[in-house]
């Protein structure tokens, strides 16, 4: 008797895909045995609760089972991140109305409230104009500072945990922080944003 279990290789993107266009319940299975660590730890790093990023967890599954078909995501992971994340936050803005809770998000946010603030929505500039304008700053950064902006304002993740993903210290990510901050704020003045 074999006393270790079996453990098969996730299926490839393309046929969870298949299988959600099927309407097979098997894609949610095969989603979580290839992504439920990393949305769990999306949702965990925004919620701060095993059972709230359990639920988020959930909720992202009959996200992709409700949004495909009629879509059909270019990149699954993405599309699922995507999901997670707006899953989270609306959890977390439901519970901060209820209560105070510790996040990563708020942290992150925080940091950037003072491109974002009421100077910027009282242009009345589009969210998808700002989407523009960030996503052409990130195509200027090196490939390390595109991963601490996403790891950071996209993953809300810890400071620590990006220094050690990138085996360097916290000073040395929160100066490529500032350096990232002060790009962004100068690519948002150039476009028309008071900073």
């Amino acid at each position: 008797m074999n006393i270790f279990k079996r453990i098969r290789a996730p299926i490839d993107d393309e046929k969870i895909i298949d299988l959600y266009w099927e309407r097979d319940e098997r894609a949610i299975e095969e989603t979580d045995i290839k992504y439920r660590k990393y949305l769990f730890t999306i949702a965990y790093n925004i919620l701060y609760s095993d059972e709230d990023s359990e639920e988020c967890l959930n909720d992202t599954y009959m996200g992709a089972w409700d949004s495909i078909p009629p879509q059909r995501p270019l990149n699954l992971k993405a599309f699922l991140t995507t999901i997670a994340r707006r899953v989270a936050i609306n959890r977390y803005n439901e519970s901060k109305r209820q209560r105070s809770i510790p996040s990563n998000l708020t942290s992150a946010l925080d940091e950037l409230d003072f491109m974002l603030g009421e100077d910027a929505v009282s242009l009345e500039m589009d969210e998808k104009h700002l989407a523009e304008i960030i996503s052409a700053y990130l195509r200027t950064l090196s490939k390390r500072h595109r991963y601490i902006f996403m790891s950071r304002y996209y993953m809300a993740e810890p400071i620590e945990k990006i220094a050690a993903d990138l085996s360097v210290s916290k000073s040395t990510v929160n100066k490529d922080i500032a350096i990232i901050k002060e790009g962004l704020k100068n690519a948002l003045e150039k476009e028309g944003y008071r900073v």
